[in-house]
């Protein structure tokens, strides 16, 4: 039986329309099966979609399920802000709190003139992992020589982070997107710069995603990594800039608390802006 669900879609980490990273929220994903929902991820060919769920019992997170054109992620940054501003436009909380499957999230909002202006949302705290396979990932992504060596985490993803030595370098990468898919399921952060303006690129092609406008879970790893190499202090504010390559330009906020022994807190935020509605047909 088809069924017409109505979605919105917000673009993510920028006040401009048309840049950021584009969303597409199902306000009721109720009903939908996995593969409903992946198959229209599929369709709309976003970076991420985002399916709503009623809250169960009592519980004060609303659960959601975030679906890249080709697999579903435990977490993801820029659909939680984005379905955070969403939900907020019919609701006065100051904090909107969601369950993607890693578990509950926050959101806390500040607000101007009636509306969402800034989010920043609690991450999930990184861990490093080992990815052993650094000579490959290098010729892939077209880099003779890394600034530091490549180093990954998880938050419910996981990304392999390489500093390269200019930003004019990183603007200058042209990856090998095949030979990035044979790495696995993971996403390829590269950065150049330092705190407090940090530049990055994303590659995750296995996913679906060749290139990211703006990689919310990939900004808290991140904001750690540099932390702990010392390149960031704990409680500053990093601005990490993304998207100038693909034509959509967006700033995602980091602030990391704790020493590099413990990291207590991993908090990434930015604005986000809704830019179309809609129902799709569903069957």
């Amino acid at each position: 039986m088809s069924q017409l669900r109505d979605y919105v879609v917000a673009d993510v980490f920028t006040e401009v329309p048309l840049e950021g990273n584009p969303v597409a929220v199902f306000l009721n994903g109720s009903g939908l099966d996995a593969e409903l929902m992946q198959r229209t991820a599929r369709e709309l060919n976003l970076s991420e979609t985002v399916f709503v769920l009623p809250a169960e019992g009592n519980a004060d997170h609303t659960p959601i399920r975030i679906f890249t054109p080709l697999a579903e992620l435990p977490f993801a940054g820029h659909p939680v802000l984005g379905t955070a501003f969403v939900l907020a436009e019919n609701s006065d909380e100051k904090v909107i709190r969601l369950a993607p499957p890693i578990g509950p999230v926050p959101v806390a909002l500040r607000r101007a003139d009636g509306r969402v202006s800034y989010g920043e949302m609690e991450q999930p705290l990184p861990q490093q992992v080992r990815f052993g396979r650094d000579e490959e990932l290098l010729a892939a992504l077209g880099i003779e020589h890394a600034d530091d060596p490549p180093a990954a985490y998880t938050n419910g993803p996981t990304f392999v982070y390489v500093g390269v030595g200019s930003e004019a370098e990183l603007s200058a990468l042209r990856p090998d997107l095949n030979a990035l898919c044979e790495l696995g399921e993971l996403g390829f952060s590269c950065f150049a710069g330092s705190a407090p303006n940090v530049r990055t690129r994303m590659f995750a092609p296995a996913l679906g995603v060749p290139e990211d406008p703006a990689t919310g879970s990939a900004a808290g790893p991140l904001g750690v990594h540099l932390l702990r190499s010392g390149r960031l202090a704990a409680g500053e504010r990093l601005a990490l800039r993304q998207g100038q390559e693909i034509g959509r330009p967006a700033v995602l906020h980091v602030r990391i608390e704790g020493t590099p022994e413990r990291i207590e807190r991993v908090a990434v935020g930015g604005s986000a802006v809704i830019v179309a509605r809609g129902r799709f047909q569903l069957s």
